[in-house]
C-alpha cells in the first residue's frame, strides 16, 4: 500500500509539473450580480448571464455569482453601497436613482449609476383570485392586495401609480408586502385577493398561480395611467399577450417598463466589458437561457430604457461592434 501511495504521489507531482500555469485563475477576481425573488425573471437572467461570464473563467479571471434580492430600488442601493458590481432593475428606478427622485429624494442623486445593457419588457401585472370579482385595477378597492415588499421597484412603481390615482394605502382591505416568491401561494391559499407585480412574460411566477388555482390576468387602464405613460417617458403602453398562460385568452392591456443591467462608474472598465462580452460574443445561447430573453435584438439593447449613462466599459465593446459611434 505504502508502495502505491508513493507511486500516485509521484505521478501527481509530475503532472503538476507539467500541466501550464494558470495564472488567470490564480488571480481569480469575482463579480456579483443582484437580481430579485426566485421565482421571477431577474433570478433566472442573472443566472444566465453568470452562467456565460463563467464559461470563459479561465481566459479573463473572473468569477461571477447571482444574489437574490428584494428587487430594483434595492439593487440600485446596495451597489451605490459598494456591496454589489451589478443589478437588474426597472428602467423607471434606473432614472429615479440617477437624478435623486421619488424613492431616492432623501439619499440623493446616484450620479454615479451607469447602465449596461437593458433587457426584457416588463409589464405590470395584476393577478387575482377568480372568485374575486376583479375586472379592473378600480376593483382592487377595498381587497386584500399584495403591493411589494419594501425595497422593490414593484413596490415603488405601485405607489405612483396609486398616487396618480389619489389613492393610499388605507383604499385596500389589507396591503400585504410580500416578496415576489410568496405572492402566489398566498393568492392560492385565499390570504390576499391579487397581486400588483412588474415581471417579464412568461414568467413562473405568474404560471404557477394561473395553474394551481385559476387566477385572471387584470387589465391595468385609465387616465391615470394615460397621464403617467405620457409625464415618463421610461414608462410604455404593452400588452401580456392572451394565451400565453392558460385561461387567459384575450390580451391583457397595460403599462410597464423595461428591465436593464445596471452597475456604478466605480466599477472598472475591464470588468464590466468582459461580462458584455461574453454575453454578446454568446448572443445566440444567451437568448435561450429563458423564454424572456428570446426576442432580444442587441441593437436595441444599447439604447431602449437606459434612462442613467452609458458605462465606458461597455461603450467600448458597443463601438467595437458597430452599435455605436
Amino acid at each position: 500500500m505504502k508502495k502505491i501511495t508513493a507511486f500516485l504521489s509521484a505521478v501527481g507531482a509530475a503532472v503538476a509539473l507539467m500541466a501550464p500555469a494558470a495564472p488567470a485563475l490564480a488571480q481569480q477576481k469575482f463579480m456579483t450580480i443582484g437580481t430579485g425573488g426566485v421565482t421571477g425573471v431577474y433570478y433566472p437572467v442573472g443566472g444566465a448571464i453568470c452562467r456565460l461570464v463563467n464559461m470563459g473563467r479561465a481566459q479573463h479571471g473572473f468569477r461571477c455569482t447571482v444574489e437574490s434580492t428584494g428587487g430594483s430600488v434595492a439593487n440600485i442601493n446596495t451597489i451605490r453601497a459598494g456591496d454589489l458590481d451589478f443589478g437588474v432593475a426597472q428602467s423607471d428606478w434606473n432614472h429615479h436613482g440617477h437624478k435623486g427622485t421619488s424613492s431616492f429624494q432623501q439619499a440623493g442623486a446616484f450620479t454615479d449609476l451607469r447602465s449596461v445593457f437593458s433587457l426584457h419588457p416588463e409589464p405590470f401585472t395584476v393577478l387575482a383570485r377568480a372568485d374575486a370579482n376583479i375586472r379592473s385595477f378600480n376593483d382592487l378597492k377595498g381587497k386584500r392586495v399584495n403591493v411589494g415588499n419594501p425595497g422593490s421597484g414593484t413596490r415603488a412603481s405601485m405607489e405612483q401609480l396609486m398616487a396618480a390615482m389619489n389613492w393610499n394605502m388605507s383604499d385596500f382591505r389589507l396591503a400585504a408586502e410580500l416578496r415576489a416568491d410568496e405572492h402566489g401561494p398566498a393568492l392560492c391559499d385565499n390570504r390576499i385577493d391579487a397581486f400588483f407585480y412588474g415581471v417579464g412574460h412568461p414568467s413562473a411566477n405568474i404560471m404557477d398561480p394561473v395553474t394551481t388555482c385559476g387566477a385572471k390576468l387584470v387589465p391595468i387602464t385609465g387616465p391615470a395611467v394615460d397621464k403617467l405613460v405620457a409625464d415618463n417617458p421610461f414608462y410604455a403602453k404593452a400588452n401580456i399577450p392572451g394565451g400565453m398562460y392558460r385561461g387567459n385568452d384575450q390580451p391583457t392591456p397595460t403599462y410597464g417598463v423595461v428591465a436593464t443591467l445596471v452597475t456604478s462608474a466605480k466599477v472598472p472598465d475591464e470588468q464590466v466589458y468582459t461580462l458584455v462580452k461574453a454575453v454578446f460574443d454568446n448572443f445566440d445561447q444567451f437568448k435561450r437561457l429563458h423564454p424572456a430573453l428570446a426576442e432580444l435584438n442587441p441593437e436595441n439593447m444599447v439604447k431602449d430604457g437606459l434612462s442613467a449613462p452609458l458605462h465606458p466599459g461597455a461603450a467600448r465593446f458597443y463601438r467595437e461592434k458597430g452599435w455605436l459611434k
